[in-house]
């Protein structure tokens, strides 16, 4: 690849990802949720605060994960945009056994797992969450939640949970809150 063509990739990418700020160089490997456990994360969880993303204009953003027979997660993600109530169904996997906190969701048959790994959690009240790509090792392009089992959370916790993003390397400034008001 030519040193011209390598610095121009990330700006022909960029339309494709406005909301997205690619990062120079590969993902970082935040260290995941030691001993994690899928059984004890299922159930309803509700953004708080993001990294801004493409795919999420809306409000009111919550995603139900459950089990199924086969030991899949089914990944329901839902949305309040315009107005109208919009939601996604996916499929999540565990990429490797014995790091279970590293998860693969996809939400299309024809699109690749893409990473979401649980960077915390304590199961009952929030849940920190990273994804990345890399484009040929030149850079990267990520996406971080923070959630909760209710639609708020308190500042502290939120606080917490940027300090612990940014000890991982994870630069969080772009964060900014979920709107989860008007949602019922």
């Amino acid at each position: 690849m030519t040193p011209l063509f390598a610095l121009l990739l990330p700006l022909l990418l960029l339309p494709l990802v406005s909301a997205q700020v690619p990062h120079w160089g590969p993902c970082p490997e935040p260290a995941v949720q030691p001993a994690f456990s899928m059984k004890k994360f299922v159930g309803r969880w509700f953004e708080i605060a993001k990294l801004p993303a493409q795919f999420e204009k809306g409000k009111c953003i919550e995603t139900n994960f459950s089990m199924k027979a086969d030991q899949t997660i089914r990944v329901v993600s839902s949305e309040i945009l315009k107005g109208e109530l919009r939601t996604i169904e996916g499929t999540g996997v565990t990429e490797d056994l014995k790091n279970p906190a590293k998860l693969g969701i996809s939400y299309s048959y024809v699109l690749p797992y893409s990473p979401y790994w649980i960077i915390s959690t304590d199961y009952e009240n929030s849940a920190l969450i990273y994804s990345c790509t890399d484009v040929l090792r030149l850079f990267h392009m990520d996406f971080a939640w923070i959630l909760g089992r209710t639609r708020t959370l308190p500042a502290a916790t939120v606080d917490k949970a940027r300090e612990i993003f940014t000890s991982s390397n994870i630069d969080v400034s772009r964060m900014v809150a979920s709107r989860q008001q008007g949602c019922d």
